[in-house]
C-alpha cells in the first residue's frame, strides 16, 4: 500500500497563540485503520483538512490517496434520501445496497425524505455511501455522533470488517478500541504514533507518563537549583559593581586602588558572572520545556449536598406519550441516595423525554406514577442549552453559582482563559457545552440529572468526570451513549423499550 508522507508540517491559525503543528514529520500507511485522538482544540479536524489540502501550510504532505471526508455536506435535507446521496457522490446501486445490508439498513429508506430519518439512520447511510468505492481513503470525523449503543456496536463491526484503511476521530473509547490497529495521538507538544488500539495506547502512555513524572520531579529540582545559582551570581555581580564604583556616603570607598587591581578583577568576574547567568537561563528554559509533555487531569469540583432523605425518586408503571403515541413501555424504578441510575435504550426510545419528565420540563402526557422527594434541589445538564447567553459573570450571577468555582471548573475542563471574555453565544459548541456542565457542577444540589453529558467533550474530560463521580458518589440520573462511561459510573440501569 501507499504511504502518506508528512515532512516538517507547520500550521497555526492567526487568531491562536502558538502553532497547532510545528515541524511535524511522520509516515502513515494507507492500509492502517488509524484512530486520531487528542484534546479538544488540539487540531484533529484541522489535521484531516490539512491532509485534504484545504488549508495553507508550510512543509509537505505527499500521498496518492483519494481522501473523502465524513460527514458529507448535505444541501437539501428535505429531499428524498436517494436524491441526497446522488448529489453527494456517484455510486453504483448494487454497491450501495451491499453496504446498506452490512449496516442493516432497509432499502426503503432511500425513498423517504432525508430529514425524516433518525440521526442514527442518517449517519449509517452516509457511511454506506462513503464505502461504495473502495479506492477512496475515508477520513471519518466523529462517526459515532447521534448513535445509540447498539448502533455504535453495529458500525464498529462494519468498520472492523473493512479491508481498506481509514482515519477515524472519535471520543468513544470502546468504539476506537474495536475498529483501529494504530493510534495517532495529538499530545501537548508533539504527535505520537502507537501500534495497537486505544487500550494499548493508554497502557503505553501511562507507563511513559509515570516515567516522565519522576523525571519531571528531578527536572523541577534542578530548575530550583539553577535559579538559586542564578540569583547568587547576580547578587555577587551587583555587590562587585558597588565595590568598583564605591558608595558615595562612605569616604574613600570604591574599587580603584593599587594599580586598579580590584577594578580590573571585578570587571573580569562580572563578565564571567554574566556569561554563567546566561548559560543558566538557557538551561532553565531547556529544563522547563521538558516539563510540558504530560497531560495533567485536574480534579473537578462538584457542589453535592447529600439529602437527608433515603429515597429520592420512585416511578411505577410510568410511560410517556406525544400526540397519543407511546414513547416506551411502562417502567418502574427507584433512586436511593448515592445511587447513579443510567437510562438506556435505542435512539428514539424516549430517554431524553424521561429526563425532561424528571426535571419537570416534559410537555407531553404521562401515565403511571412518578414521585420526587419534596424540596429536592436538582442540578441539570441539558442537551439543548441555547438559552445560555451573555457574559460569564452575568451568567453565574443569574444562575446563583459561585463565580470563582464556575471559572475554576471551566479552566479544568480545558477552556482557555482568552475565551472567558467572550459572550456565551459567541463560543464554539464544545465551549458552550462546558459552560452548561460547569454550571451544573457548581450548582449546590442533592440530585443531578444529566442528559448526554459527554457530547462535545474529549476523552480526557470523560476521565475527569469518571474520577469525579467515583470520588463524590452523588445521587444521579443520566443518559449517555458511551458504554465505557455507563459501566464505570452507573450503579443501576433502566432499559426503555418500545415493544
Amino acid at each position: 500500500m501507499s504511504t502518506i508522507k508528512i515532512q516538517h508540517l507547520t500550521f497555526g491559525f492567526d487568531a491562536q497563540e502558538g502553532l497547532l503543528f510545528d515541524q511535524t514529520s511522520l509516515n502513515l500507511d494507507e492500509s492502517w485503520k488509524l484512530g486520531l485522538i487528542g484534546r479538544n482544540g488540539r487540531g484533529k479536524t484541522t489535521f484531516l483538512q490539512l491532509l485534504m489540502g484545504k488549508l495553507p501550510h508550510t512543509g509537505s504532505i505527499q500521498h496518492k490517496a483519494n481522501f473523502v471526508y465524513f460527514p458529507q455536506t448535505i444541501q437539501d435535507k428535505q429531499a428524498l434520501t436517494h436524491e441526497v446521496l446522488t448529489e453527494i457522490s456517484v455510486f453504483e446501486e448494487w454497491k450501495l445496497k451491499r453496504e446498506m445490508n452490512g449496516l442493516q439498513l432497509s432499502w426503503e429508506l432511500l425513498w423517504q425524505p432525508f430529514a425524516t430519518l433518525s440521526g442514527g439512520e442518517q449517519t449509517k447511510l452516509l457511511l454506506a455511501l462513503l464505502f461504495t468505492d473502495d479506492t477512496r481513503f475515508p477520513l471519518l470525523d466523529e462517526p459515532t455522533n447521534h448513535l445509540d449503543i447498539p448502533s455504535r456496536k453495529q458500525v464498529a463491526t462494519y468498520l472492523k470488517n473493512k479491508k481498506q484503511g481509514f482515519i477515524v476521530v472519535s471520543h468513544d473509547r470502546q468504539f476506537i478500541d474495536e475498529v483501529v490497529n494504530h493510534i495517532l495521538a495529538i499530545e501537548k507538544t508533539q504527535l505520537l504514533l502507537y501500534q495497537g488500539n486505544f487500550t494499548t495506547y493508554e497502557q503505553e502512555k501511562q507507563n511513559k507518563d509515570t516515567f516522565e513524572v519522576e523525571q519531571n520531579k528531578k527536572i523541577a529540582k534542578e530548575i530550583t537549583r539553577l535559579k538559586s545559582s542564578r540569583i547568587e551570581k547576580s547578587n555577587w555581580a551587583i555587590s562587585r559593581e558597588a565595590d568598583n564604583h564605591g558608595n558615595p556616603t562612605i569616604k574613600g570607598s570604591g574599587g580603584t586602588g593599587h594599580d586598579g587591581f580590584v577594578s580590573a578583577k571585578a570587571k573580569r568576574m562580572m563578565k564571567r558572572s554574566k556569561a554563567i547567568s546566561g548559560r543558566i537561563e538557557k538551561q532553565i528554559a531547556e529544563k522547563e520545556q521538558l516539563l510540558k509533555n504530560i497531560e495533567y487531569l485536574e480534579p473537578l469540583v462538584m457542589d453535592f449536598r447529600p439529602s437527608h432523605k433515603e429515597r429520592l425518586v420512585s416511578a411505577e408503571n410510568l410511560t410517556l406519550s406525544y400526540d397519543e403515541k407511546q414513547l416506551f413501555l411502562p417502567v418502574s424504578f427507584t433512586l436511593e441516595k448515592g445511587e447513579r441510575l443510567a437510562i438506556i435504550g435505542a435512539n428514539g426510545s424516549g430517554k431524553s423525554s424521561l429526563i425532561q419528565q424528571l426535571s419537570g420540563h416534559f410537555t407531553g402526557k404521562s401515565s403511571g406514577n412518578c414521585h420526587l422527594a419534596s424540596s429536592l434541589s436538582i442540578s441539570c445538564v441539558r442537551q439543548n442549552y441555547e438559552d445560555n447567553l451573555g457574559t460569564l459573570p452575568d451568567f453565574a450571577k443569574k444562575n446563583k453559582i459561585d463565580y470563582q468555582v464556575f471559572l475554576m471548573n471551566l479552566k479544568k475542563l480545558g477552556m482557555e482563559r482568552t475565551v472567558f471574555e467572550q459572550k456565551i453565544e459567541q463560543m464554539s459548541m464544545g465551549q458552550r457545552k462546558k459552560v452548561e456542565l460547569a454550571k451544573s457542577l457548581s450548582t449546590p444540589a442533592e440530585l443531578y440529572i444529566w442528559d448526554e453529558p459527554l457530547n462535545y467533550l474529549d476523552l480526557f474530560n470523560h476521565k475527569q468526570l469518571e474520577a469525579l463521580l467515583h470520588d463524590v458518589k452523588p445521587s444521579m440520573i443520566f443518559v449517555e451513549h458511551d458504554p465505557t462511561f455507563v459501566s464505570r459510573v452507573a450503579t443501576k440501569t433502566v432499559l426503555l423499550t418500545q415493544d
